[in-house]
């Protein structure tokens, strides 16, 4: 696969002579770093893009920010029946949904949060972005180079050698930040291999992939007064937030990678994940679980 871009690379690079006209986008966290970057460069570059954030007050002032063709849109990534609603929502466009980038994400909470009686990393990354995604999927085209785009993390390599432990989902036996944290980017990398499997021969592509490590980032606001200190002189060697949005956007749209998926990539260039996140035997298991999770939700 021919690739032009590497660590360095920004969102103006991998946007150059790229025109997304007539396209639509659903973006999730469109409101800050990574994601508000995405939004400026989708809108900029002629897409319309539906932007989602976690109220709908957020999500219009970052589309008043960037002008251009948007829709705001609510999906509390913490509340299941708001991202029902923001299925509909989305549905009721009437539009196409071309490209889809699930952008939103939280990171090492330090103590132990739960909803739904699972830990809340694997709720808010992983779980609500399957039922957001897999909601939406009768309305992304087929055979029209369509693209689907998760982000993960490097940190998945933090989970434990089972990537995902379904018998401690709740985190309730020895909860650690980064440990759930890795899993719930494990369980976005097997989600996004598992879905590439059941859209092959659709036309639609799906990746996952490492931003890369990024300073000024609303990530970081679980990280302590230490390290948030040091944000200053950590700017000096993590990438920019242009740099960072680089390889989601360049999977999103750039035509050396329309027909790549099932792949996870780092800096613009596919790497190999973790043995746990090339699991598919437990993506498969995964799938299912999350299948009855979301349904029983909606029983309820």
């Amino acid at each position: 696969m021919k690739n032009s871009f590497n660590a360095r690379s920004t969102t103006d690079d991998v946007f150059k002579g790229i025109d997304l006209t007539g396209k639509t986008v659903l973006l999730t966290g469109c409101n800050s770093g990574l994601g508000f970057e995405t939004l400026r460069q989708m809108t900029r570059h002629g897409a319309h893009v539906i932007a989602a954030a976690r109220n709908l007050k957020t999500a219009q002032e970052a589309c008043a920010k960037v002008g251009g063709s948007t829709t705001p849109l609510a999906c509390d990534l913490s509340d299941f029946s708001s991202v029902n609603k923001a299925i509909a929502a989305v549905r009721a466009t009437g539009r196409h949904i071309d490209i889809v980038i699930a952008n939103a994400g939280i990171m090492a909470l330090p103590k132990l949060e739960k909803l739904y009686g699972l830990e809340k990393q694997f709720v808010v990354n992983y779980l609500s972005h399957f039922l957001l995604v897999t909601g939406i999927l009768e309305v992304i085209p087929q055979h029209a180079g369509s693209r689907i785009v998760i982000l993960a993390s490097s940190a998945h390599t933090r989970a434990t050698a089972a990537g995902i432990e379904f018998d401690n989902l709740s985190g309730d036996r020895d909860y650690k930040p980064w440990v759930f944290y890795g899993q719930s980017n494990v369980a976005r990398i097997l989600f996004a291999r598992a879905l590439s499997r059941r859209l092959q021969g659709a036309g639609i592509t799906v990746n996952t992939l490492h931003p890369g490590v990024i300073a000024d980032t609303n990530l970081a606001r679980n990280l302590g007064l230490v390290m948030r200190a040091l944000a200053p002189i950590a700017r000096l060697f993590t990438k920019s937030i242009p740099q960072g949005a680089a390889t989601q956007c360049y999977l999103a749209a750039h035509p050396e990678v329309a027909g790549v998926t099932g792949q996870y990539f780092s800096d613009c260039k596919i790497v190999e994940p973790s043995a746990a996140a090339r699991d598919d035997a437990v993506g498969e298991r995964l799938w299912a679980l999350s299948e009855e999770i979301v349904a029983a939700d909606k029983d309820s």
